[in-house]
C-alpha cells in the first residue's frame, strides 16, 4: 500500500482517562477545551476528537450541557476544525469477580441510544462508534458494546447524517464492522479508526496494523494510533501504511522523556513527522471531502 501523500491529523483533546493529576495540561472545563481545540487546529489539526469532563472534578462526563459549551465555544472563535464527539460514554461496566451480577462504583452503562443525546442536539461532523466489547485493563472494568447496541446506535447515526468515525480495538471488532455495512447501516466511506496497544485489545504491533488494514473495506478511509511512547512512532507507522493519524492528550502526555506536552505541541511534532515523510498535512476542507462530510456551515 502506497505511502499517503495527504494526511489528515486528528487531535484527541482529553479522552476519558485519570490523566488529570498526571499533567497541567490536561484540558478539563469547557474553555480549556475549546482552547485547546483551536489550539491544535492552528498547529495543524484537521480535526479535534472531544470528550468532555465535570469542571470540578475533572472525571469524565457524558452531559450534553458540557458538550454544547465546548462546540459553542470553538465555533464562536471561527476556527476552521472538524468535530468529532465521543459516543463511546456510557459503556463501563465494572464487577465485582467474586459475585460477577454486582456493580462497583466507577460503572456507566447506558443503551446505545442514551449514549447519542449530544449527538442528537449537536450534529457533529463525525461522532464514534465503538465496535465492540473489551476486558479494559486489568482488574474487572469491561467496555460493554454488544451486536444489537451497535446495530441501534449505527442506524440512528445514520438517521441524524453524522458520519461515525468506527473504533476498532481488536480484529473481531472491525469483522462486526464490515458486518454493520453489509446490513446497510453504515454509508460510505467508511471511517476506521484502528486503536492499537490498549490492554487488552490489538497491541500495538506493526504487523497486526497490516493485518487490519488488509481487512478494511474497498474505499475506506482509516487512521490509528498507539498509546504513550508509540504515539509519534505510530505516526510514521500510520503514515506508510496509507492511512491518517491521532495524536493527543487522550493517548499519551510526554512530547519526550520527562517533558509533558501540550496538545498544539504534539500535532506540531506529527506534522514534522508527515512533512518529513514527504506527505503533507491536510486541511480541514480537505478531510471534509476525503471523510465524506457536510461542507463547512
Amino acid at each position: 500500500m502506497p505511502v499517503n501523500q495527504d494526511v489528515i491529523i486528528t487531535c484527541a483533546l482529553t479522552g476519558a482517562g485519570d490523566t488529570v493529576g498526571r499533567s497541567p495540561h490536561v484540558p478539563v472545563t469547557p474553555e480549556q477545551i475549546a482552547a485547546s481545540a483551536v489550539e491544535a487546529a492552528g498547529a495543524g489539526a484537521a480535526v479535534v476528537h472531544i470528550h468532555v469532563r465535570e469542571p470540578e472534578t475533572g472525571a469524565p462526563s457524558r452531559d450534553p450541557r458540557l458538550y454544547r459549551e465546548v462546540v459553542e465555544r470553538i465555533r464562536e472563535t471561527g476556527t476552521d476544525v472538524v468535530i468529532n464527539l465521543t459516543a463511546g460514554m456510557g459503556g463501563d461496566l465494572v464487577i465485582d469477580p467474586e459475585a460477577p451480577l454486582r456493580q462497583l462504583p466507577g460503572t456507566d452503562l447506558v443503551s446505545g441510544l442514551d449514549r447519542l443525546p449530544h449527538v442528537e442536539e449537536l450534529l457533529p461532523d463525525i461522532c464514534t462508534l465503538d465496535c465492540g466489547s473489551l476486558n479494559f485493563g486489568d482488574g474487572s472494568n469491561l467496555y460493554v458494546s454488544t451486536p444489537d447496541m451497535l446495530r441501534t446506535g449505527a442506524k440512528r447515526i445514520q438517521e441524524l447524517g453524522v458520519r461515525p468515525e468506527l473504533e476498532i480495538f481488536d480484529t473481531g471488532q472491525l469483522w462486526f464492522a464490515k458486518q454493520l455495512l453489509a446490513e446497510g447501516l453504515l454509508d460510505d466511506p467508511t471511517v476506521f479508526q484502528l486503536c492499537m496497544g490498549i490492554p487488552w485489545g490489538a497491541p500495538a504491533d506493526p504487523g497486526v496494523l497490516q493485518s487490519m488494514v488488509n481487512m478494511l473495506p474497498r474505499g475506506a478511509q482509516w487512521a490509528s494510533f498507539a498509546l504513550g511512547r508509540m504515539q509519534m512512532p505510530w505516526v510514521a507507522q500510520s503514515i506508510l501504511l496509507g492511512g491518517h493519524v491521532r495524536v493527543g492528550l487522550e493517548d499519551n502526555l510526554y512530547l519526550a522523556k520527562g517533558v509533558k506536552a501540550t496538545n498544539g505541541q504534539l500535532v506540531e511534532r506529527a506534522a514534522r513527522i508527515t512533512e518529513s515523510l514527504g506527505s503533507r498535512v491536510a486541511t480541514p476542507d480537505e478531510a471534509r471531502e476525503k471523510l465524506g462530510l457536510r461542507p463547512r456551515a
